[in-house]
């Protein structure tokens, strides 16, 4: 996790967020098909960057419901 968002980040909000305080996340593409997550409620919290293999496994993971033991 870093502290600071990169630079030049353009943020999007996570369809599945909403402003009745629901889970707030949003997310930037970066170079190299790096993926940047971050709370929307917190912004200046940190930031997670996670290598293209991790986020593309993550994503498969969450859309098929397998979980990792």
């Amino acid at each position: 996790m870093t502290t600071h968002a990169p630079a030049g980040a353009h943020w999007f909000r996570s369809s599945y967020s909403n402003d009745q305080g629901g889970q707030c996340v949003e997310g930037a593409r970066l170079d190299a098909h790096r993926m940047a997550v971050r709370d929307s409620k917190d912004p200046e919290q940190g930031v997670c960057v996670f290598p293209a293999a991790a986020w593309l496994a993550f994503v498969d993971e969450i859309k098929t419901g397998d979980t990792v033991a």
